[in-house]
């Protein structure tokens, strides 16, 4: 039985979709204020289907990415009361909101540029800047960069495999699905023995 090559399909599909770009756009802004999903799993597909326009999928990211962004702030900033219960004891970001105050604790605005690649989902961090009082102006252009390196990253990597890693990716998907399982597992293992 297959499980990941009926996944792949469906998202190569909708990569497709004559309105993927809006989505794209929705997804990257949704993500970074409120929304589980990275944007990574349309961008890249996305990418990968279309190479000559992966670098300006990836730019609508970053901009979507980052006024979403700017909202989680906003969201951190003046609506604090309203989303107490998830960052206090026993809240389900409480450790995540300590892990990454501490973050902001050591490296400031450098903070947001780590976000960017952190497993961490970027929202914790753009509410806690707001929480924290983070100046602004620094928070926006650190998101910009830090959002941008990986975003960038992500499609240029598509971009530079092509059909070539498309047909190649197709032709390996199971076992791809399967080893970034395996991956996460033993990730997620080692997170909790020794946090």
């Amino acid at each position: 039985m297959k499980l990941f090559a009926p996944l792949y399909e469906r998202v190569i599909s909708w990569s497709k979709h004559p309105q993927a770009l809006k989505y794209l756009g929705v997804l990257s802004f949704a993500e970074s204020s409120f929304f589980p999903i990275p944007p990574d799993v349309m961008l890249a597909p996305m990418s990968l289907v279309k190479p000559d326009k992966a670098l300006y999928y990836a730019l609508i990211t970053t901009i979507a990415s980052v006024i979403g962004g700017m909202l989680g702030y906003f969201i951190g900033s003046y609506f604090y009361d309203n989303i107490a219960f998830l960052i206090t004891e026993g809240g389900r970001w409480f450790e995540k909101y300590e892990h990454v105050k501490q973050w902001f604790d050591q490296w400031g605005v450098y903070a947001i540029f780590i976000a960017g690649f952190s497993p961490i989902p970027y929202k914790v961090f753009t509410i806690t800047a707001g929480i924290l009082q983070m100046a602004f102006i620094p928070f926006v252009v650190a998101s910009f960069i830090g959002r941008g390196l990986r975003f960038f990253l992500v499609a240029g990597l598509m971009k530079w495999g092509g059909k070539r890693m498309e047909d190649k990716i197709a032709q390996y998907v199971e076992q791809l699905g399967w080893a970034v399982v395996i991956i996460f597992a033993i990730a997620f293992t080692l997170y909790y023995l020794f946090k």
